[in-house]
C-alpha cells in the first residue's frame, strides 16, 4: 500500500494530511495561527507558530494513520502561492524528510489543492470550479494538460475583500463567516460600487465604499450590502465563462466557499442553465494538508517525475495555469 503526506503551510494553517492510494484519508492534523485582535496574519509570527508545532503536527499524522516515515511512499508540499515565511517551514521540513529518508518529493501548487481535492472528494471530472479563498478569486475550467483562467479578480481577492472589511470593522479574524453571520440581519441594501469587466471583477473600490458607509449606517446593513454586491458581480462573471465553457457542473473551492449565501446565489444561476451546483462539505474548504496530499498522490501515480530535494524551491507568487496537470486527458 501505498501512503502520502501532503504538508500545507501558506498562511495561517500548519497541516499534514495523509492519504493511501485509494485516495482514503487517513490523517488530518492542522494547527492554526491566530493573529492578535482586528489584525491580519503577521507573517512572520505565523512562521514561528509553523516552526513551533511542525515536528509535532507530523508525528501525529503519522500517529492517526497508524503509520511510520519508512511507510511513506510520497512526501508533497504546498510551494506556493502564499507568504514567503509561512511556506519556508513546510518546505523546509517536507525537504529534510524527503532527502533523510529518500522519499519522493512533490511541490504542490495550494490553488491546485483546492480544485482537484474538490473534485475528488465530489466525483465530479469535468467541471468549472470557482476558487474563492484569501489568496484566490478564479474562474477556471480544465483544457489542454492545464486549469485554465476564464475570469479572475484583477486587484484583491474575495476572501481579501471580506477580511479587510473585517478588521477595519472591528470584527475579529477571519472576518468572512462573521461578516455572513451578522449580514443576515441586515434590512436595508446599500447601493455600493459593482465593477465587472467582462469575465472579470474588481472588488478594491467596493472595499473602499463599505469602509466609508460605517460611519452611516448600521454594521448589520454594510455587511448585508458588501456581500450582496461582491457576490453579485461574482455570480454574473461565473454566468458569462460558464455560457462559454458549457459545462454541466460548477463547483466552489476554497475558503469562502462555506458561506451559504455565496451557496444560495450561484445555485439560482445555475438552475437557469441546468447546471449543478457544489461544494464540500465545510471542514474541507479551509486550507488543510489533504488537499495537498491528493495532488501528490495523483503526480506520484501519474508517474510524473519527483523534484529533487536540492532543487525544491518555494514561490510566493504563481499562477495555477503553469502547473502541468498530467493525470487529466480532457
Amino acid at each position: 500500500m501505498n501512503y502520502i503526506m501532503g504538508i500545507e503551510s501558506t498562511a495561517h494553517t500548519f497541516a499534514v494530511g495523509i492519504v493511501n492510494e485509494n485516495f482514503e484519508i487517513l490523517a488530518d492534523i492542522r494547527y492554526i495561527y491566530r493573529p492578535r485582535r482586528s489584525m491580519g496574519i503577521e507573517p512572520r509570527e505565523a512562521a514561528e507558530h509553523h516552526s513551533k508545532i511542525a515536528a509535532k503536527a507530523v508525528k501525529e499524522a503519522l500517529s492517526t494513520a497508524k503509520i511510520s516515515l519508512e511507510d511513506i511512499s510520497a512526501i508533497a508540499y504546498s510551494y506556493g502561492p502564499g507568504l514567503g515565511p509561512c511556506l519556508r517551514i513546510g518546505a523546509t521540513i517536507s525537504i529534510f524528510l524527503a532527502a533523510y529518508y529518500d522519499i519522493p518529493l512533490y511541490p504542490v501548487h495550494h490553488g491546485l489543492g483546492h480544485v482537484e481535492l474538490a473534485c475528488q472528494l465530489l466525483g465530479i471530472n469535468d467541471p468549472m470550479v470557482v476558487l474563492v479563498s484569501g489568496g484566490h478569486t478564479a474562474i477556471l475550467g480544465f483544457s489542454e494538460g492545464r486549469w485554465r483562467v476564464y475570469g479572475e479578480t484583477l486587484d484583491i481577492t474575495l476572501g481579501n475583500l471580506l477580511d479587510s472589511f473585517a478588521r477595519e470593522a472591528g470584527i475579529p479574524f477571519p472576518g468572512g463567516p462573521k461578516i455572513e453571520e451578522i449580514a443576515r440581519k441586515g434590512k436595508r441594501y446599500i447601493e455600493m460600487p459593482y465593477a465587472v469587466k467582462g469575465n472579470n471583477i474588481v472588488y478594491s473600490g467596493l472595499l473602499t465604499y463599505a469602509i466609508d458607509m460605517l460611519r452611516k449606517y448600521p454594521l448589520e446593513d454594510v455587511c448585508y450590502s458588501l456581500q450582496e454586491t461582491a457576490f453579485s458581480a461574482l455570480v454574473e462573471a461565473c454566468e458569462r465563462a460558464l455560457v462559454q465553457l458549457k459545462k454541466r457542473d460548477i463547483i466552489i473551492a476554497g475558503g469562502v466557499a462555506p458561506n451559504n449565501r455565496l451557496l444560495e446565489m450561484m445555485k439560482k444561476m445555475g438552475e437557469q442553465h441546468m447546471v449543478g451546483v457544489h461544494r464540500l462539505e465545510s471542514r474541507y474548504n479551509p486550507d488543510n494538508g489533504i488537499q495537498i496530499a491528493i495532488v501528490g498522490l495523483l503526480y506520484y501515480k501519474s508517474g510524473y517525475p519527483p523534484t529533487e530535494p536540492s532543487k525544491a524551491i518555494i514561490k510566493q507568487r504563481v499562477r495555477i495555469e503553469r502547473e502541468e496537470v498530467p493525470w487529466r486527458k480532457c
